[in-house]
């Protein structure tokens, strides 16, 4: 597979029995640790500028979610061997997991896109003293905004056993965030490395399962989470943040970006009129840079 940026090799550990997760591991091992974390549908290769702009001095710490990127992707049925819950809960543990591997245990900066922000959040939640700073990208740690209606994208997903369908069977979600997620056209090469780790029935699951599993209402599994990270933001409005955000987002849009503002006031914050969700493809250029500054001044 062409992944273009992507010169890293990817390391792998047994997360779960039967089930190994892939993630990069970069820069000294003794240099601060900045814990970057995908969402849906993207994997690591999302991080691939930063990582490459900061592993000189930072150490670079970034998992493929289980049944994302280069990671196992098992099947949940109740008879699979082995078998995973695509649950935000095992998101959070498998990051504990990756972190104890790793043997990190003390502070980290947690780089966060898209779902990454309510694993990360999560994970907070019970090691609040080991969060240095936070670097968000187009996220969320709290419900979905009364003023945001559900994207018709998730909800296909979510909602429609037909959507979920053609999710799996053709791979629509990575294939539409690849083609509409940037303000920038991506070459075929960058695309199809977003893509082809989704490709076929079996390599979608978790694309699916993301949606399934976004917490709606008290009768949603992950509803105790979201409203437990979401009391919990203010909370961190005394430690360095830098905030950048695609404002052409369909899914984590201006209301979402409100919500940080507000909680955040003293955040370094930089919101860009001509960018979208992969907020990091459309501005590498200036947002690489602009980390890097704000992490070496934060240091």
């Amino acid at each position: 597979m062409n992944l273009p940026d992507y010169p890293f090799t990817p390391k792998r550990f047994e997360v779960r029995q039967g089930i190994e997760m892939s993630y990069l591991d970069e820069g000294p091992r003794d240099g601060d640790v900045v814990v970057m974390l995908h969402g849906n549908p993207s994997w690591s290769y999302y991080w691939r500028h930063l990582v490459a702009g900061l592993s000189d001095r930072y150490r670079c710490i970034v998992p493929d979610h289980v049944g994302m990127g280069l990671s196992d992707k098992p099947d949940d049925a109740p008879d699979a061997q082995p078998r995973y819950d695509y649950t935000l809960q095992s998101r959070v543990d498998d990051l504990d997991a990756l972190l104890q591997h790793a043997g990190i245990d003390g502070k980290v900066t947690l780089a966060v896109h898209d779902w990454g922000g309510m694993i990360g959040s999560a994970w907070a939640l019970t090691h609040r003293e080991r969060v240095a700073r936070w670097v968000v990208t187009n996220t969320s740690a709290f419900p979905l905004p009364n003023a945001k209606a559900m994207p018709w994208q998730i909800a296909m997903g979510r909602h429609s056993r037909v959507g979920g369908y053609l999710i799996r069977r053709f791979n629509l979600f990575a294939r539409g965030a690849a083609h509409f997620g940037t303000k920038r056209t991506l070459s075929a090469d960058i695309r199809q490395a977003y893509t082809h780790v989704y490709d076929g029935w079996r390599n979608a699951i978790s694309t699916l399962r993301f949606m399934q599993d976004i917490p709606l209402s008290n009768a949603d599994r992950a509803w105790p989470l979201i409203e437990a990270t979401e009391r919990a933001l203010p909370g961190y409005a005394t430690l360095p943040a830098y905030i950048a955000w695609g404002l052409r987002d369909f899914c984590f849009d201006k209301h979402f970006y409100d919500v940080f503002d507000r909680a955040w006031p003293d955040a370094e914050k930089h919101p860009f009129q001509d960018a979208g969700h992969y907020v990091l493809e459309d501005k590498h250029e200036v947002i690489v840079p602009q980390i890097r500054t704000f992490l070496d001044r934060a240091a």
